[in-house]
């Protein structure tokens, strides 16, 4: 029987506070002991409460025969919910709690733990974050009741993606998992200051990995399959530290001994949940249709059917389903935790072409390849001491090291397939000091260079002759260099590392290393190069390209229009795009630009660029005049820019969500394009490059030749004053502010 509490009448025969709920044959909706109630307002909103006759009790709101609004729901075992309800279903925020002591504070929907929310377990184990359908799925914290704890991402209630664990004595990981399990690249720091970074599969090493011991010495080498035994096939290198005592020193010794110890926790088993709870006045709601004995649909639009035991657990049936829950609720810890990839699911895939010619076996740079890895993994895998405060005796440019690299190997050098060469390392304290600042690890340097996997050439050298080869995973990019370049690379050294130690975001080209490579034999050959980073190393394919100088003469590309892609580079004349930074990207661009080329100014540098590649989020007529897709809201763009997993990559000149704005250039005088107000989002990356051209006398007699025949404010050679000036005019026409208040 429904009673309605009248305010401001008295209590009389139908004023009953607890009401039975009626039987099955019943109508909620209508059924009433009064006449009072007509059927106007049989879907009013009341507040009632009621008791079930198998003892549960419901008190709160009241709609449609069903709770609706707030109220709190009373099993007779114990567990219980208060919190928002909608058309009978716990939906928006609540509290659920067990007799265990267990609750779940936070959102859900339709009688589900969904959204964001807080459950702490009777034992002590905590989960804050995100939910869906009783599951952690999303970014979340789970501190274990043994002191362990997860942050990172979960997918179906295991952790899944990008995370951070760490045990109680210190042991941390941090990496990708699969399936609740360490799978792909991370690295594991054990509490004794032992390290592992490379790659995981089921929690044990598999693939490129390098091990460090606490006191430097380094194994770099190829983690197999584990065999019939249990030990794990490996080949590498072993480079030991200075301090380093005894013989070779195997690092599967210290797996045996310490990996089987760092295992995630195992979690205790979830009781009953609303969605999954017998809620009586559903009995009828859902007659005629097929109902499941927890009252739950089984018709169209409703998922798995769920069966209750008498302890309130749920039990699926869905035996995988069940299988893969319990694995986790009753506290079976999984293997050893692994790392996997992560794979930001909001990026475009890369496009499958790659640019530049992989160097296989037969390539004519197949042995300079190989000489190159060899000596950089003699060089990094030395171990040195970094101080940030160097002596200027580590820029003098006769601070260089010469190693010799016999084919059958020496004291010092592991024997190779290559022939027989020498290798030189300029100012390697510097260099090693420079990675530190450019926070790039030493193992995984040494992987991407140095792994198994070849560099790729590109196609054709530069304009000055040089050669450009990137590593496998698009990290690096090394570039064969003249024997002027390394002279003014070493003359400019001391004030590039102070600029870049001073500016941390700065826009000028990351050196990492300088080195020289020379044949035996009759050639005698030198190949000199530097190796850099590569400004578009990203998840997001780059679908433009464009070499900004502030010049007009000659800055326009020679391809035709049907053989332009992404890996052409465009030049100013090219741009047909302003670039609208959001306030507080733009001001510190202008801060930042403004000092590199101070910086650039002041080594009387000039030729340089501003490399920009862009990436256009959705689809876009990029050759044509008008974009192919609506703007992205402020929401958007504020809900990118908050997305954690983002923000952690995005810095200036990465990653950078802007809008462009389509222009058209209406005479040969324009600098910039004229906007149109057509507007698509994208997202930037940009860097400062070709910073090692001085204006020398070369330059000088270019600059007055071509004055007799062009104007001079056109031409690419000027002096580094008025070439700075000339640049940042530009620049600053090409990126604005973004004014709009959309």
């Amino acid at each position: 029987m429904r009673e309605r509490a009248r305010p401001g009448r008295g209590r009389g025969p139908c004023a009953s506070r607890v009401s039975p709920m009626p039987p099955p044959g019943e109508d909620t909706d209508t059924a009433s002991s009064c006449s009072g109630a007509d059927d106007g307002e049989a879907h009013e909103q009341l507040h009632a409460e009621r008791v079930l006759p198998n003892g549960d009790l419901y008190m709160g709101q009241w709609r449609a025969g069903a709770p609706h609004g707030a109220g709190k729901y009373l099993w007779a075992d114990g567990c219980m919910y208060e919190g928002e309800w909608r058309r009978g279903k716990a939906t928006g925020r609540g509290r659920f709690s067990w007799p265990s002591g267990a609750t779940y504070e936070g959102e859900f929907l339709d009688g589900f733990m969904h959204g964001a929310g807080t459950y702490v377990g009777a034992a002590g184990d905590t989960y804050r974050g995100a939910w869906a359908k009783n599951l952690e799925h999303g970014a979340g914290e789970k501190r274990y009741a043994n002191g362990d704890c997860y942050d990172g991402e979960w997918r179906a209630g295991l952790p899944e993606g990008c995370g951070r664990y760490s045990w109680p004595d210190g042991t941390e990981y941090a990496g990708g998992w699969h399936a609740g399990l360490i799978h792909g690249r991370g690295a594991l720091v054990w509490a004794n200051g032992n390290r592992y970074d490379g790659g995981w599969e089921g929690g044990r090493p598999r693939g490129q990995g390098t091990f460090r011991w606490a006191d430097g010495s380094l194994y770099v080498g190829f983690w197999g399959r584990e065999a019939p035994g249990g030990a794990v096939h490996q080949k590498g290198v072993y480079y030991p530290s200075p301090t380093a005592a005894g013989d070779s020193r195997d690092p599967r010794e210290v797996f045996a001994r310490e990996l089987p110890e760092c295992v995630r926790s195992g979690t205790e088993r979830q009781s009953a949940l609303p969605s999954l709870r017998s809620l009586k006045w559903l009995a009828r709601s859902i007659s005629g249709r097929g109902s499941s004995p927890s009252g739950r649909s089984n018709g169209s639009g409703v998922g798995m059917v769920h069966l209750w035991g008498s302890d309130g657990d749920v039990k699926s049936d869905n035996a995988d389903d069940w299988r893969r829950r319990s694995s986790v609720r009753e506290g079976r810890g999984p293997p050893p935790p692994l790392l996997a990839p992560y794979v930001d699911k909001g990026a475009p895939l890369r496009a499958m072409k790659r640019q530049g010619v992989t160097i296989a076996k037969g390539h004519k740079n197949y042995e300079l390849m190989l000489n190159l890895q060899l000596g950089i993994r003699h060089a990094v895998g030395r171990q040195g001491q970094v101080i940030l405060d160097l002596k200027s005796s580590a820029f003098d440019p006769k601070e260089k090291v010469w190693t010799k690299f016999p084919p059958e190997g020496s004291k010092y050098t592991p024997p190779h397939n290559s022939s027989d060469f020498r290798w030189k390392d300029y100012c390697p304290k510097v260099f090693r000091t420079l990675r530190k600042l450019f926070k790039v690890d030493p193992a995984d340097y040494m992987l991407s260079l140095c792994g198994d996997d070849a560099l790729r050439e590109l196609s054709s050298p530069g304009k000055s002759g040089s050669f450009f080869y990137l590593t496998n995973d698009d990290r690096y990019m090394i570039k064969t260099m003249k024997k002027s370049e390394v002279k003014m690379l070493l003359k400019m050294l001391p004030s590039y590392y102070n600029h870049v130690r001073q500016f941390e975001d700065t826009l000028v080209t990351k050196f990492f290393g300088l080195h020289c490579v020379k044949l035996a034999g009759a050639n005698q050959k030198k190949v000199r190069f530097v190796i850099m980073g590569n400004l578009f190393c990203s998840d997001h394919t780059i679908h433009r390209r464009f070499d900004l100088k502030g010049s007009s003469l000659g800055r326009t590309t020679d391809k035709p229009l049907a053989e332009i892609d992404e890996y052409t580079t465009l030049k100013d004349l090219d741009l047909n795009f302003i670039f609208r930074l959001q306030k507080q990207w733009f001001q510190e661009f202008q801060r930042q630009v403004d000092k590199d080329c101070e910086f650039l100014e002041h080594e009387k540098i000039m030729d340089y660029s501003l490399l920009v590649g862009v990436h256009f989020r959705g689809a876009i007529d990029i050759n044509g005049d008008k974009p192919a897709t609506p703007r992205l809201s402020r929401w958007d763009r504020d809900h990118f820019l908050s997305d954690p997993n983002r923000w952690s990559k995005i810095k200036l000149g990465s990653n950078m969500l802007s809008r462009a704005e389509l222009t058209i250039r209406k005479n040969d005088t324009d600098v910039v394009g004229q906007p149109t107000g057509e507007y698509c989002d994208v997202i930037l990356y940009f860097g400062i490059i070709d910073i090692l051209q001085d204006y020398d006398i070369g330059k000088k007699i270019e600059h007055a030749y071509k004055s007799f025949q062009y104007d001079s404010t056109s031409i690419s050679a000027v002096d580094p004053r008025q070439y700075s000036r000339r640049f940042k005019d530009f620049i600053y026409k090409a990126f604005q502010e973004d004014r709009s208040d959309n």
